[in-house]
């Protein structure tokens, strides 16, 4: 494990916020796995990463396409948004998805990730979005804060201070 960091997002604005600034320690290659309860803010986070990249088009859930290429218009790195949830086989379900991008020259961003795409690379950024006061997801809103939990594994990300993000 390498870096890691924590931080409280008291609101949605600055959930996007927040991943405008992540946005500027992601590269080509990176792969991103969010994980949370439903409502918990990765589409609102995913929406900061795609604004700060530069990418064109809406960033919304992929849920109902799994997976969603939003070229950059400003010379950047894709954003390669993808929802992980109904993929059952993992890697070989992604790779059969013919994404009309290359993956190592994208950011990667999956939401319900976790131990389904972790083989895609040998490093990645996982992001935990939890909800700070508990409870029910229904019940949330937008003035409901969010405790993310960001934690870098593999090569990638030994030694990326990931507190420069959390300002």
């Amino acid at each position: 494990m390498g870096a890691h960091a924590t931080i409280t997002v008291p609101s949605a604005e600055r959930m996007t916020a927040l991943g405008r600034r992540l946005a500027a320690l992601l590269r080509p290659g990176d792969l991103v796995l969010l994980s949370g309860e439903l409502g918990a803010g990765k589409t609102t986070l995913t929406r900061g990463l795609g604004e700060g990249l530069g990418v064109r088009g809406a960033v919304t859930s992929p849920t109902f396409v799994i997976a969603r290429v939003h070229p950059s218009v400003v010379g950047g790195p894709a954003l390669v948004h993808v929802d992980a949830y109904r993929l059952g086989g993992g890697l070989d379900e992604m790779e059969d998805l013919d994404l009309d991008v290359s993956l190592p020259e994208s950011v990667v961003v999956v939401e319900w990730g976790e131990g389904r795409v972790e083989g895609l690379s040998e490093s990645r950024l996982e992001v935990r979005i939890e909800r700070a006061l508990g409870g029910d997801a229904a019940q949330a809103d937008d003035a409901d804060p969010r405790v993310l939990a960001l934690t870098g594994f593999g090569p990638r990300w030994d030694g990326v201070d990931l507190s420069v993000a959390l300002d």
